[in-house]
């Protein structure tokens, strides 16, 4: 199958939300060649990413926490609270009991390090999108 045809089959559309330009870059990348998973749309901060989920219409964000203007956690909150249909996944180098508790309570459908290899975060972009939780100790 060439990249036009699997990217015309997508069937999970995503927006990525990092601070990090090149670990958003990064990202696409390997989402896209899955050929079911398409990036929709990148944000660089907590306000763009609730923008963005409002004129796009994702099935799922990744989401990092620690981002300018509106935290992770704060943007999933208001997510979830306008668009409990859209899921949200976060993709964070934290891995304290605060941060995950503050997450799960904001709505959040999982959580990733990012340590975790790529095929990881493929399957819990996929896990959150069937409605199963995705939660890394």
């Amino acid at each position: 199958m060439s990249p036009e045809e699997s990217s015309s089959h997508a069937n999970i559309n995503v927006v990525l939300a990092d601070d990090h330009i090149l670990v958003r870059q990064g990202i696409r990348q390997f989402l896209e060649e899955t050929g079911d998973i398409e990036v929709k749309g990148e944000a660089g901060d907590g306000a763009e990413a609730v923008q963005l989920v409002q004129q796009l219409s994702p099935d799922v964000v990744v989401m990092d926490i620690n981002m300018p203007k509106v935290t992770g956690v704060e943007a999933t909150r208001r997510i979830k609270q306008h668009f409990p249909e859209t899921k949200v996944l976060i993709l964070t180098a934290y891995d304290d009991a605060p941060y995950i508790r503050a997450l799960l309570h904001a709505g959040a459908d999982g959580y990733i390090l990012k340590t975790a290899p790529a095929e990881e975060l493929v399957k819990a972009v996929r896990s959150v999108h069937q409605g199963l939780a995705a939660l890394k100790p």
